[in-house]
């Protein structure tokens, strides 16, 4: 903050005095009072409330502190009479002839005047002070301050209940409030002078006494050298305080600046802005805000999003924006006070258990040192979303919900907008969703299906927690490293086989090894894109699974599964502090750029998609990704090699004439063997001629041919001593554990435990071939024994991994499918790990995830860190 001016912020909290037996409002706050510091609280209108009154400070840690304390002092003062202080818009439970005005003059004559209205103000709220001194700017401020206002009215809404039934408002104290004839939304204002004549005018009108009567939503403060922040709820939980003060000085500060550069406010209609409250108020934090200068609905979470951005080098500017980023995310993940109040008075019916939260909330002190912004994980599914989670039974590692039932603080703001949807509105989303994959051609080919189908998306998106991102990011960069150190040596030198690090066996009698692969050049790189496959364990703990280094298929269908999620269910869009993924086809592009061949000097080399068709069980995502790079797509049919290089024939597959347009990196998504052995344009098998354009440097084939070997599951037991011996570094991810059947030893261990370990074939991909031992038929184990038995090397055994869980969507319920994800690697001068993660989901009572099989994807959520 050493740039920053000097801002102080203070607050005013208001409390509701209940008897801690009957919970009911009483007329006790005198009592209280004479056993406290008149200088930091004092009474207010009715005998049942008492305000606290902050210092001012610029740090609001230090505010936090302060407010904590007056509340642990107002507390500790109410108990001991039987009392207790409920920090809530309104409470519960009263009984108006039990309660009374304050014996103040001034509070008599405003009864006198207003009747019902000033009897009836058993409401509490939380005004904000920031430090303005210049009464002009001041007034200035209001009006650039006023669009916000509706969102900060939101994050303290806590009065669902008015005189003992639920008003169905989120703040009805908004509408009670609204009674007096200067609350509200403010007029605009020119001058200081201006204003001070309205209330003079106000003041000879008879209408109010006084310029303490003002009560504007945002006004000039009538007795300090400040701007204050009237709209809000009194809020149970000190840290929405905290957040709300910390979002106004934010949304002050910059109104001084753009005032002082000269900048005028957009001018809001004050009906407009009346509307925008009253939505506020009506829906909380739960439902849509009105975007007052768009005049549309917007989710309030995603409001709230949109007002950080808006602040964000304020908040920074005063060392607050971790802080506030942190209460933000706690505030969207935990709800509305409303909300919870709701759900406490479902459980049982009984309003005492209402004010009983408001109660606890209220009096909640953390323990010292306990952290600032981090949600307290005591929420059960019957509480967040009791619906959706009612028969919801993962039997291990859940990423949503933990082993005691609760769900995740991160996924807290998820599962209650599902909930709030309802099974009957996801049920039309998944509708929906399946009609615009149909009519955007997002298709996938199951293995055995003769026609494609819709790539199964889910709605319940995954997230990635950033300091996993971060250690999964420096871990698969490091994997690609050694591997493609590697393929280098495997069809050099060979010094790791050599040096005794890879047997000689694991090399030479790998299926993916291929003649091929030495006629690319040594600068060349091998692996340009990178597949990589990671579990999570029974520990939550990252695993890798195996290594795609050939044709990876699956980030297309990651870009689209967020765009369908946006598309079709709106309310769950990610925050602005998730990745987003629109930039992830020019990093694939950049990639292609890096793998030039030498002949390419001082230019970009001339990229095209190389695919085997429209009967490619991926061929959407070759068509994507050609678009999103604005590169040409092309069949082995449409190619043409000479002494030049690769050609592309613009007649298309099977035409000899017209122009020919040159091509000098091919991003392929054929298999290689299908590649070498197809015919080009010319009718002339393309093996031959482009494996000579490879070796003369007049093309690159990306991935390279002979990358298979690199892919070999027995290869990928030895992955962790390559890392060490060709980067010097110890490995950052673990593998699972994995016996080589290539190996006698190993292969008998394999052999005696077959119907505990998982069992692959070497060369196998999809899910293809996989037996796993604990699920396996008598005679699958017998069958994959006598194939074992045949050609060890062909074989790897796993120990099984108990896959993580995540909520998935299928007839109309949530249920427990395992998940891995896919994370890509582009790799040009440096490895550069793609925020589009794939995470694939395996059909209910499945462990195999591969869309070959069956398996569908989730939206994958990479907060930034």
């Amino acid at each position: 903050m050493s740039d920053a001016r000097i801002v102080a912020v203070g607050v005013e909290e208001e409390f509701h005095i209940l008897d801690l037996t009957t919970r009911q409002l009483v007329p006790r706050a005198e009592e209280i009072l004479a056993r406290l510091d008149g200088d930091s609280f004092s009474p207010e209108l009715l005998k049942s409330v008492v305000e606290t009154n902050s210092a001012p400070t610029a740090d609001l840690l230090a505010l936090r502190a302060n407010l904590l304390d007056l509340r642990r002092q107002l507390a500790e003062a109410a108990g001991q009479l039987g009392l207790g202080p409920a920090a809530a818009g309104t409470v519960p439970i009263l009984d108006m002839d039990a309660l009374d005005v304050s014996r103040d003059d001034r509070y008599q004559q405003m009864t006198e005047d207003y009747q019902i209205v000033a009897r009836e103000q058993l409401i509490c709220g939380a005004q904000v002070h920031v430090d303005v001194a210049d009464r002009d700017l001041a007034m200035a401020v209001v009006a650039w301050t006023a669009p916000w206002l509706p969102m900060l009215l939101a994050l303290s809404a806590s009065s669902p209940y008015w005189m003992g039934a639920d008003s169905g408002y989120a703040s009805m104290r908004t509408l009670v409030w609204q009674r007096w004839p200067t609350a509200g939304v403010a007029g605009s204002f020119r001058t200081a002078a201006e204003y001070d004549q309205l209330i003079a005018d106000l003041i000879k009108s008879g209408v109010i006494s006084d310029p303490g009567m003002v009560y504007f939503d945002v006004r000039p403060s009538a007795h300090l050298p400040t701007v204050e922040l009237r709209i809000c709820d009194a809020c149970p939980d000190v840290d929405n305080v905290i957040l709300i003060a910390g979002l106004f000085r934010a949304l002050v500060c910059q109104a001084i600046e753009e005032i002082e550069a000269g900048k005028q406010a957009p001018p809001p209609r004050a009906e407009l802005l009346r509307a925008a409250t009253w939505r506020a108020a009506r829906s909380g934090l739960e439902g849509d805000l009105v975007d007052i200068l768009g005049a549309g609905p917007v989710p309030a979470r995603a409001m709230l999003r949109r007002l950080l951005e808006e602040v964000h080098p304020q908040l920074e500017r005063f060392d607050d924006w971790e802080l506030i980023d942190n209460l933000a995310e706690q505030a969207a993940s935990r709800g509305s006070s409303a909300q919870r109040q709701r759900r406490a008075f479902a459980r049982r019916g009984l309003l005492t258990d209402v004010a009983d939260l408001i109660l606890a909330e209220t009096r909640d002190v953390p323990p010292a040192g306990a952290a600032i912004g981090v949600a307290p994980a005591v929420s059960a599914p019957d509480q967040i979303a009791p619906i959706l989670l009612e028969r919801y039974q993962p039997a291990g590692f859940d990423e949503i919900v933990d082993e005691r039932g609760a769900v995740r603080p991160q996924y807290r703001a998820v599962m209650r907008t599902l909930e709030r949807l309802g099974p009957e509105t996801l049920d039309e989303r998944v509708g929906a969703r399946k009609a615009e994959q149909a009519d955007r051609g997002i298709m996938f080919k199951v293995e055995g299906d003769v026609a494609s189908k819709p790539f199964p998306f889910d709605i319940v998106p995954r997230i990635i927690a950033a300091d996993d991102w971060q250690t999964l990011s420096v871990g698969l960069g490091q994997r690609v490293r050694a591997l493609e150190a590697f393929l280098h040596d495997i069809y050099g030198e060979r010094a790791a086989v050599a040096d005794g690090v890879v047997p000689d066996w694991v090399v030479s009698d790998a299926p993916g090894l291929r003649h091929g692969g030495r006629a690319v050049g040594e600068e060349t790189i091998r692996i340009t894109t990178a597949g990589i496959d990671l579990v999570r364990g029974g520990d939550g703990g990252w695993l890798v699974l195996e290594d795609n280094l050939r044709v990876p298929s699956g980030v297309a269908y990651a870009i689209e599964g967020r765009r369908l999620a946006e598309s079709v269910l709106p309310e769950l869009g990610p925050p602005s502090g998730i990745l987003r993924l629109d930039g992830v086809p020019a990093l694939l592009h950049d990639a292609l750029l890096a793998a030039a061949p030498p002949a390419v000097a001082g230019r970009d080399p001339v990229v095209a998609v190389l695919t085997g068709g429209p009967g490619d069980s991926a061929y959407f995502e070759h068509v994507l990704l050609a678009e999103e790079m604005g590169v040409p797509l092309v069949e082995p049919a449409s190619l043409i090699v000479d002494d030049e290089g690769v050609h592309r024939v613009d007649g298309g597959p099977g035409g000899t004439g017209g122009k020919r347009g040159r091509v000098e990196v091919l991003y392929r998504r054929i298999d290689e063997d299908e590649l070498f052995g197809a015919a080009g344009a010319d009718g002339a098998p393309l093996g031959p001629a482009l494996l000579r354009a490879i070796r003369a440097g007049l093309v690159t084939v990306a991935n390279a041919p002979g990358n298979g070997v690199g892919d070999d599951k027995v290869v990928y037991a030895y992955v962790p001593r390559m890392v060490t011996y060709y980067l010097g570094e110890q490995p950052v991810l673990d593998d699972v554990p994995t016996y080589v059947c290539g190996d006698p030893e190993q292969c008998q261990h394999v052999l005696d435990h077959l119907d505990e370990l998982v069992v692959k074939p070497v060369d196998g991909f999809g899910g293809s071939g996989v037996v796993i031992g604990p699920h396996a038929e008598p005679y699958q184990l017998t069958e994959v024994r006598e194939r074992i038995l045949a050609d060890p090397r062909h074989w790897i055994g796993q120990e099984v991994v108990a896959l993580s869980t995540h909520p998935t969507w299928h007839d109309s319920e949530l249920v427990p499918c395992a998940v891995d994800l896919r994370a890509f690697v582009y790799a040009g001068a440096e490895p550069v790990v793609v925020p589009a993660a794939l995470s694939r989901v395996a059909p209910p009572g499945s462990l195999i995830v591969n869309s070959s099989q069956g398996g569908g994807s989730k939206d994958t959520w990479i907060p930034r860190r």
